[in-house]
């Protein structure tokens, strides 16, 4: 069903602790992906020890994704303490999914903070980390202490300790890599689909989102109001590197998750030069952006309501992109003429149903796709063009 513009609330994306992400809840409609042989599924059950995993994180053979612990969600002093807590009890912990790359080494999917806890407590420096000093304990006498404080009887009993894994070996297709994870991905709060492209896609493109989101261009354009607890805003920047390199005319797939994770290989792919190139066009995207759209940049806009909605994905997009591509002369030209844009932009989103729906409604489907970047290409063309500015 079409949408229809309202001035009702819309819904929006929530954070870790239920609170608005700033960005208003997209709906991709049907997802239409390419079919893979069950065939090529090795899923393998697995234990092995807590003393074995350190090993293979000293060799370099298990990515914990450092920069992937949740901002907001990262467990406090108090919950690390009472998981060491629950090693010395022996009382089981969850099983943890792993993926296995091409090189043998393991990407953490589901079980990050337990592990980290872990490689904090027992062995640091392994990682990085500042050493976990026990806190608040309910039933040990440990507060106060180090792995190295433990009596030796401890320690062996943590290190001997047995971990539950389930790993998804290289030979299994990527689509169904991320199928496998989805479908178990339903336990406390589920990741995100791009926390999941995050997990599972290792690389410069993480670096490079990362280095985006946290920009003063993306931060200015956005004026500071989507969350990062849930890596919201580098999907927001993907998006937009993803319509860069690949012209919306030239989206033809009806499986949106599958563009952005090819989006993610294509920039792990490029040279250093070619990502600082897309890095310093993005940068531009967001500075034009605010200075023609202002507060209101990537958010619906209704002629006679001066109401400021929650970001919207699509239009991140759209705009974002479609200024990307002006001339400097153009781009100049529509900061001067940025209240004929507004005009022009509200009579779109009140008298344009299918480019509302386009942006509202299955925004991942390929005919409004190109039907919301046409649209937004023709209103810059006609204020270009204008003689009344």
């Amino acid at each position: 069903m079409a949408a229809t513009p309202r001035n009702d609330e819309p819904l929006v994306e929530l954070t870790d602790t239920g609170l608005s992400a700033g960005i208003e809840a997209e709906d991709l409609g049907p997802s239409h992906r390419a079919p893979f042989d069950p065939e090529l599924i090795d899923v393998y059950p697995r234990a092995t020890t807590i003393d074995l995993m350190l090993q293979r994180l000293k060799r370099g053979l298990i990515d914990l994704q450092p920069d992937f612990q949740r901002r907001s969600g990262i467990w406090n002093e108090t919950a690390q303490s009472r998981l060491i807590e629950s090693l010395l009890l022996r009382i089981a912990l969850p099983t943890i999914y792993v993926a296995e790359e091409a090189d043998d080494s393991w990407t953490v999917v589901d079980g990050v903070q337990r592990l980290t806890t872990i490689v904090r407590f027992v062995k640091p420096e392994a990682a990085g980390l500042e050493p976990l000093t026990l806190r608040n304990l309910e039933y040990l006498d440990y507060n106060g202490k180090t792995f190295e404080d433990l009596p030796g009887r401890m320690q062996t009993r943590i290190l001997e300790t047995e971990l539950s894994l389930l790993l998804i070996r290289k030979g299994t297709p990527e689509e169904a890599r991320f199928n496998i994870f989805t479908r178990i991905n339903t336990g406390g709060l589920p990741l995100s689909q791009q926390e999941l492209r995050h997990a599972l896609i290792p690389g410069p493109a993480r670096d490079l989102l990362a280095t985006l989101a946290e920009s003063l261009f993306f931060l200015y354009a956005t004026t500071h109001s989507v969350s990062p607890s849930r890596m919201a805003e580098r999907e927001l920047c993907l998006r937009f590197l993803a319509f860069w390199m690949t012209p919306p005319e030239r989206y033809v797939t009806q499986d949106f998750d599958g563009f952005l994770r090819e989006a993610m290989r294509h920039i792990n792919g490029l040279t250093p030069s070619e990502r600082l190139d897309l890095e310093r066009r993005f940068y531009r995207a967001m500075l034009t952006s605010a200075r023609v759209f202002g507060e209101h940049a990537f958010r619906k806009q209704f002629a006679g309501s001066a109401r400021r909605y929650p970001i919207n994905k699509a239009l991140f997009e759209v705009q974002a992109v479609t200024l990307a591509q002006c001339t400097p002369a153009e781009a100049k030209i529509l900061c001067q003429r940025a209240s004929l844009v507004e005009e022009k932009f509200k009579k779109l989103m009140n008298d344009d149903l299918a480019f509302f729906d386009a942006i509202s409604s299955g925004t991942g489907d390929a005919d409004k796709v190109n039907y919301r970047f046409q649209s937004m290409k023709d209103l810059f063309r006609e204020v270009l063009e204008s003689t009344n500015a």
